[in-house]
């Protein structure tokens, strides 16, 4: 009886032993396994170090946070708030954001890198996509920093046509802006109505120059082609019609206490911030420094047209959208000058070089058809050198630095566009505010990712 008692527990101990060592193994092979994982997740992410705390764990659903450990949390890169593929990496301490940093280059399509294999002639259709609410200035800059290669000036009808069309282009960005901006604040009927004037700005566009937006139009000595029949009336009908909406929007908005008490005081930014930042548009105009290009440094006819820069005091995100607003007022009496004061004559430069022969001479001249296709398959060859252009896009100054090498394409060129360098303002403005109103304040911002990660 004992012998049988004796191996029976010895049978017991084995098989004790076997399931403790198939734990301990099933153990490490989740351990292993959770390191695996841990280095699959953390290789080559992006970081926002946490604060080396001790972290205290309760019972309770919310603990106390009396060490103030803080957590972190990423908005976007999918977000209604964010404007396109914008990921903000927030810490935060309970509701308040301790600091941000905007996370970039989700959108990334390599077009400074892809102007070097397109000739001059190609190069508009790839930078109009950058800023795709603002095409026509991408279009402008290009062509001003090729145009000073070169050594030439489209005559005067261009030069107003372009300023038409980037003003009135100025006033369809702004439009979006009070669209986007009502709802992500809160105000869901300003996406209603901001929508329903933008759409009046871009139908006059598109009778001008055949298209919405990426319109190609604005190209090196000029235009594409001339302003279409009843292009007068159609356009101060449009802008009538636009004048008569934004006093809507201000007079639903300017002194409503709800949008005052949750914009006013929100997310200010000071002058020398945005000057150490390089910030540049309505962000360092609602600081008090009155800098626009198109007086500090006029272009095309600017000098010749009577407007005033706005800008206010507080460098608040009540300011940023007053700006705007006001703006729009600006670009209608801009564009009224243009109506009247629109010059006669070409519409481009008539150097053969650059310019391809009228329609009509393709079909009765074979020079000009083979002129015309060489032109769009070889492009013109720009002098060798380098040089950089700048505008005043709705976000800010918008620069065009172009190397030649004398052939036909260029050999490096960089865009500065303003929103790359006015995300860096989220850091100071966001600091102590709530999430909340982080997204009220990223909208402030106006970015436009394509853009950011040209």
């Amino acid at each position: 009886m004992s012998d049988t008692t004796d191996t029976n527990a010895t049978d017991a101990d084995d098989v004790a032993l076997e399931v403790d060592a198939g734990e301990v193994a099933s153990a490490t092979d989740n351990s292993n396994a959770t390191q695996r994982l841990r280095g699959q997740t953390d290789e080559g992410a992006q970081k926002l170090t946490l604060s080396e705390k001790e972290l205290v764990l309760t019972g309770a659903p919310w603990p106390e946070d009396d060490l103030g450990d803080t957590m972190l949390i990423n908005m976007g890169p999918q977000h209604p708030s964010t404007h396109g593929v914008l990921r903000i990496m927030m810490e935060l301490d309970a509701e308040e954001v301790v600091r941000a940093k905007p996370v970039i280059g989700y959108l990334h399509t390599g077009m400074e890198k892809t102007a070097e294999e397109l000739t001059y002639v190609q190069g508009c259709t790839n930078v109009t996509r950058m800023d795709y609410a603002s095409p026509l200035s991408n279009e402008l800059v290009f062509c001003m920093a090729v145009e000073q290669l070169l050594d030439i000036e489209g005559p005067e009808r261009a030069q107003w046509m372009r300023m038409m069309l980037c003003e009135l282009n100025r006033i369809s960005s702004h439009l979006l802006f009070q669209a986007t901006n009502g709802m992500d604040i809160g105000a869901v009927s300003m996406m209603i109505y901001g929508w329903r004037e933008r759409e009046e700005s871009l139908r006059l566009l598109e009778k001008i120059t055949g298209l919405r937006m990426n319109h190609n139009f604005i190209r090196v000595g000029g235009t594409a082609a001339d302003l279409p029949d009843g292009w007068q009336r159609d356009t101060l009908e449009t802008l009538a019609k636009i004048e008569r909406g934004v006093h809507e929007y201000d007079e639903l908005l300017s002194e409503n206490p709800i949008w005052k008490s949750r914009l006013l005081g929100l997310g200010i930014i000071s002058t020398q911030e945005c000057l150490d930042l390089s910030i540049t548009g309505p962000i360092l105009r609602s600081t008090g420094f009155a800098w626009d290009l198109r007086k500090a440094q006029p272009y095309l006819k600017y000098d010749e047209v009577d407007f005033d820069v706005v800008y206010t005091t507080n460098g608040d995100v009540y300011d940023r959208w007053r700006i705007r607003l006001e703006e729009i007022f600006e670009s209608i009496k801009i564009v009224r000058q243009c109506v009247e004061m629109m010059p006669t004559g070409d519409y481009r430069t008539q150097d053969a070089k650059i310019t391809p022969p009228p329609r009509a001479r393709i079909d009765e001249s074979m020079e000009a058809l083979i002129h015309h296709f060489k032109l769009f398959t070889e492009g013109f060859k720009v002098p060798a050198g380098e040089t950089y252009a700048a505008l005043e896009s709705p976000r800010g100054e918008i620069g065009c630095y172009m190397v030649s090498d004398g052939s036909a394409k260029p050999l490096r060129m960089h865009i500065r566009g303003p929103s790359f360098y006015n995300l860096q303002s989220m850091g100071p403005m966001v600091r102590n505010a709530l999430v909340a109103d982080a997204v009220a304040i990223v909208s402030s911002v106006d970015p436009i990712m394509g853009e950011v990660d040209r």
